[in-house]
């Protein structure tokens, strides 16, 4: 049940980041968030660095998990075209419900790494199959330093996905998913 409670937490602390910011993630608004009692949270995570460190955990298996069913669900690209599609779909996973919420959430944890060498590792880029996805198209295509380019392709991305959270939108503009394709392709 430890398990259990401590995941249903991590959930309602990720919830608590992404609706009222870094300054409203307090152990009484996750207890509050999970409907549990008060003194619950910190139960489990004595302090806010242990409860903020379970909720990027927890942020970090749900995008892998994300990004793991998106690359099962559609061949790898083969194309340009093929690469810009699955750029929009994972922008409008990140940028619309729960993926929007955890968008917000990620963002804010990424601020607080600056000053946190253990969340800044949590946080690292991980191997997942969307980066391996987007790491072998860019070497099929013959792309120099496909890793690198793809570390960069990738940054890239999360800064069009951060421009249309701070402005509202719901995606990402096709012609700048191209254009990024297109960089990244340059020889």
């Amino acid at each position: 049940m430890a398990t259990d409670r401590r995941t249903l937490l991590a959930d309602a602390a990720l919830g608590v980041l992404a609706d009222l910011g870094v300054r409203g993630l307090t152990h009484r608004a996750v207890d509050r968030a999970a409907a549990l009692p008060d003194g619950t949270t910190s139960a489990y995570f004595r302090t806010r660095a242990a409860l903020l460190t379970a909720l990027v955990r927890r942020l970090v298996d749900l995008d892998q998990a994300e990004l793991q069913s998106t690359a099962q669900e559609f061949p790898p690209p083969r194309t340009a075209a093929e690469l810009a599609d699955g750029f929009a779909l994972l922008a409008r996973q990140r940028l619309a419900g729960e993926g929007r919420r955890r968008s917000l959430a990620r963002c804010a944890c990424v601020v607080e790494s600056v000053r946190d060498p253990e969340l800044r590792e949590i946080l690292a880029p991980h191997e997942n199959a969307g980066r391996t996805a987007v790491r072998d198209f860019l070497a099929r295509h013959g792309t120099p330093d496909p890793e690198g380019r793809t570390l960069t392709l990738l940054a890239c991305f999360d800064g069009l996905v951060l421009d249309a959270l701070v402005r509202g939108d719901r995606d990402v503009p096709r012609e700048a998913l191209e254009l990024l394709v297109a960089a990244a392709l340059r020889r």
